[in-house]
């Protein structure tokens, strides 16, 4: 066992050294940003509550909106990311994101505001695909190791960002907590731009034996036979077993985890008796777990294959989200936190596998549709999460999540050995 730590932690230090680091970091910085804000949202949502006069069922609607138009956005991400290539639209959904950001804070009523935070999440939704792709073709070796580190980011942006957001909106007020994120944005879009690589552009060359008359003809007839192909091939790839099965575990968990991120910090203050600023502090150590817990699961994965890696990580889960309801103390939350923290570990694992399987040329194109799939799923679970609550069953929202990432681990040894590679 001590062998088998050394080894993943002389995986994750290796990449320290690397020239392609650049990109890693750029790349993590935008997703710090993309994701972190993204969970700013169950942070202001006591206060949300109180501006706009709305009740646990509405929260749940306004973060089912938001993770909605985000599953939405994931097959146009992917397809705009084979077509155009990673760098340009990591670029652009990190610009248009923070302009959307400063909509959000302006937005004087309730439905203004399900409309920005719409808007938000389709642009967000734009970076989800191509982080993956981009970090799969610059690390085709240990692409679960990069994956993991950058989803990392995602978790240091999720410990550092609702913490900020809540003693802003107990300060001042809600919209602050917003704002202070807008310049980041513009920084985070500036880094990508200049790091990036411009290759993997999905545009093909003209082709010099076409005539200037023929040409819209034969340009619109090429995209069409190539739009036909790329179907054929993302749906030849998507029913396969293996991607089935893993897509079934990726969409399991994720419900589970929308539930339990939703009404995290609502729930210790309502049920528990926390402070805001307790609960928040207590949310961002969750996610403050998954800085050490993603890339330590990567590195596994890249190691010992998704079969051996997700019991672990779902089993944990499973046991730390059935205890939850039963746990009262400040201490007793503080521990369970860090039990609870395995949630964020199975997507490194089952992300790492969906795009290592897909073929390279369409790896955008079918991971979005995959990722639209399974998260227009999740998305779901706040508003069922915010309904129960309202009828008193906030327990048993997490005992339900509880149950979810139980079928999920129960598929896992289903899965062929070893990870796949195209």
């Amino acid at each position: 066992m001590r062998t088998n730590f050394r080894r993943i932690a002389a995986g994750v230090d290796g990449l320290r050294g690397d020239p392609r680091t650049p990109v890693l970091i750029a790349v993590a910085g935008g997703w710090f940003l993309s994701l972190g804000v993204r969970l700013v949202y169950p942070a202001v949502i006591p206060h949300l509550r109180t501006a706009y006069g709305i009740s646990l069922s509405t929260a749940g609607l306004l973060l089912t909106v938001l993770w909605l138009a985000y599953a939405v956005g994931q097959l146009p991400g992917g397809v705009l990311s084979d077509r155009f290539g990673e760098r340009a639209v990591l670029v652009t959904s990190t610009l248009v994101s923070g302009a959307v950001l400063g909509l959000v804070v302006v937005a004087a009523g309730v439905e203004l505001l399900f409309a920005a935070t719409a808007l938000f999440g389709l642009s967000t939704a734009l970076y989800g695909v191509s982080r993956f792709t981009i970090l799969s073709a610059v690390y085709p070796d240990n692409d679960g190791t990069a994956i993991g580190v950058t989803m990392a980011a995602g978790d240091l942006g999720n410990t550092v960002l609702p913490p900020v957001a809540g003693f802003l909106a107990v300060t001042f007020a809600w919209q602050f907590g917003f704002a202070f994120a807008i310049p980041g944005f513009l920084l985070a879009a500036v880094g990508l731009f200049v790091t990036l690589p411009r290759s993997n552009d999905g545009s093909d060359p003209a082709d010099p034996s076409a005539s200037t008359d023929d040409a819209p003809s034969a340009a619109g007839t090429g995209t069409l036979q190539r739009a036909v192909e790329t179907g054929r091939t993302v749906a030849d790839a998507l029913r396969t077993r293996p991607v089935i099965l893993v897509t079934a575990i990726q969409t399991l968990a994720y419900c589970a985890w929308q539930a339990f991120t939703g009404f995290y910090p609502t729930y210790l203050i309502d049920v528990k008796g926390l402070a805001p600023t307790t609960a928040t502090l207590l949310f961002g150590g969750f996610f403050a777990m998954g800085v050490a817990v993603k890339p330590v699961t990567g590195r596994a994965y890249d190691l010992y294959g998704a079969r051996r890696t997700l019991p672990v990580v779902l089993t944990v889960a499973t046991a730390s989200l059935a205890t939850l309801p039963f746990v009262a103390s400040l201490p007793g939350l503080a521990v369970l936190t860090l039990g609870l923290s395995a949630l964020l570990g199975y997507s490194t694992a089952t992300l790492s596998y969906l795009t290592s399987a897909l073929p390279s040329a369409v790896r955008g194109s079918g991971l979005g549709v995959l990722r639209t799939g399974y998260m227009a799923v999740g998305a779901g679970s706040p508003v069922v999460a915010g309904a129960l609550a309202d009828a008193g069953f906030f327990d048993e929202v997490f005992l339900l999540s509880s149950a979810l990432a139980l079928v999920a681990a129960g598929c896992c040894p289903f899965l062929p050995r070893g990870a796949p590679r195209t």
